[in-house]
Order: structure tokens, then sequence, then C-alpha cells
């Protein structure tokens, strides 16, 4: 585990040495966007619109019970920016994104194409690398954007046509305003960057480390999915506990 851990902060370290190559790997960078962004909004849209309204009726009632409808738009405002949209994002993109990002470099691992690339003497952190962390530090705050927009509308219109709460739609985006800041929403896409990086690092290390054939790759797209969401699921619980701090 621990040489594990080591070998990612190695591989964390020399992406970010690469950074100033960017530009020059922009195209497989605009590639990686499409795949992760553009490819992934409407699955996520779906994803966070159910979130807020399965949350709206699932507290709405209980507030409504206890004379606080009112403050519905507001719970389910902030429980979108800061845990459920940057969560629920990284847990779709680290299956969706993860894997594919560990299979696609296992593959090449395994049929020596990785040692293909040494040969011809290019950076394999720089030619498959950068490219992904890159790009998925820019697609998944996007997406978590996204979805926290989706997700108050979600949670609006079941507000306002459930029998059980009938919060009508200005009270509840009102109560939303009035409540959710701006920096409730930073606080969600610092959580989704941090996510995407974690989600980049591993999965592309979990595929320059694949051995074996079919059943090693595998092996890997296994382990970097469930190294990631077991790593977002840590460090939420230190991101949040650092920002109710500060």
């Amino acid at each position: 585990m621990f040489h594990d851990i080591g070998q990612i902060i190695l591989l964390f370290w020399r992406t970010l040495q690469s950074l100033p190559l960017v530009w020059r790997h922009r195209r497989k960078v605009f590639d990686q966007l499409f795949e992760i962004g553009n490819a992934s909004l409407f699955m996520s849209c779906v994803l966070s619109l159910f979130i807020g309204g399965v949350l709206a009726l699932q507290t709405g009632p209980l507030l409504v019970e206890r004379g606080l409808g009112n403050v519905l738009g507001g719970m389910v405002g902030l429980s979108m920016c800061k845990e459920l949209g940057p969560v629920m994002m990284a847990v779709l993109i680290a299956g969706r994104i993860g894997s594919a990002m560990a299979a696609e470099i296992g593959s090449m691992t395994v049929y020596q194409e990785i040692d293909a690339l040494r040969t011809m003497n290019i950076n394999p952190v720089h030619y498959l690398v950068l490219p992904r962390m890159v790009a998925i530090c820019i697609a998944l705050p996007t997406l978590v954007i996204f979805a926290i927009l989706i997700g108050w509308l979600g949670g609006a219109v079941v507000a306002a046509n459930n029998h059980l709460i009938s919060v009508p739609y200005q009270t509840y985006f009102s109560n939303l305003e009035n409540l959710v800041g701006v920096g409730d929403l930073a606080n969600g896409l610092l959580k989704s960057f941090s996510f995407a990086v974690v989600i980049g690092i591993v999965s592309c290390h979990q595929g320059l480390q694949t051995i074996g054939g079919p059943r090693g790759i595998g092996r890997s797209v296994t382990k970097a999915v469930v190294n990631s969401i077991v790593m977002i699921l840590i460090l939420d619980y230190f991101l949040t506990r650092m920002m109710i701090n500060l």
C-alpha cells in the first residue's frame, strides 16, 4: 500500500512538472474534455435532477410538519452545493471515466505500447497522463456546476408539485437565494477539483502499473474505480472538516 502511495505521489509530481507542456498537447486535452465533459453531461444532469428531487421528497414533509417548509430551498441548495453535487459527480466520473483511463493506459502497457513510446523518446507522462489530468480537472468542476443547478431545479419541481410539501417556486428560490452564497458554491468547486485530481492520478497510475493480459487489465480497472471512490470519500471528510474550521 505504501509503495502504491509513493508511486502515485511521484506520478503526480511528474505531472505537475510537465504542466508547461500542456499547450503542446492541447489537441489531446480537447479530445479528453469532449469525452469527460460533453459525453457525461446528459448522464450527470439526469442523475442530479433526481438527486435534488429525492432530497426534497425525503426532507420536505418533515420540514412542513414542523412548520419549516419555507427553508426547504436553502436546505436542498446547500446540500447540493457542499456535498451531494461534488461527491455524486465524482463517483459517476470515477466509474465512467476513471475506468476508461485505466483500461486505455493499461492496454497500452500490456501490449508494450508504453515501451514503444519510450523507445521513440516520448515521455508517457507528457503524452498520456498530462492531457487526461488537465481535462478532468477542468471538466469535473464544470459538470458539478451543471449538477448543482439541475439539482436545485429538481428539488423545486418536487417541492411545488407534491401535495405533502406544496412549497411554491417563489418561496423555494427566495430561501435558496438567502441561504446559499458564493462561498458555498466555491466549497463544492474546490472539492470537485480535488476529487478530479484523485480520479485522474489514481486511474492513470493503475493503468501504468498493469501487468498480465486481459485479466490484468480487468484488475487494474477494478482497482482504479474502487481506490478512487474510497479516496474520494476519505478526502471529502477531511476537506469538509477543514472548511468547517475556517
